[in-house]
């Protein structure tokens, strides 16, 4: 029996900097969090989060957003 129910996106953020010897993963509904120094998790967290509000009021979904308007966000909520 095939499985009609449709898999939304999910965003991915990745931390590059880990020097510290730790394993960081932040899973949620819609985004994971992989890797990164405590700060840059935590930023890479905050953006996700961040983002998803933004898209939110904007009764978007990564599914249904443009790929510029989405960058937009993201560089957005850095600040």
């Amino acid at each position: 029996m095939k499985n009609n129910k449709k898999k939304s996106s999910k965003l991915i953020g990745l931390g590059l900097d880990n020097n510290d010897g730790h394993k960081r993963i932040t899973q949620a509904e819609r985004f994971s969090i992989l890797g990164g120094n405590e700060e840059t998790h935590q930023t890479l967290t905050e953006v996700a989060i961040k983002t998803f509000e933004k898209l939110d009021k904007k009764g978007k979904t990564l599914d249904t957003v443009e790929k510029e308007e989405l960058n937009d966000i993201i560089h957005n909520s850095l600040q």
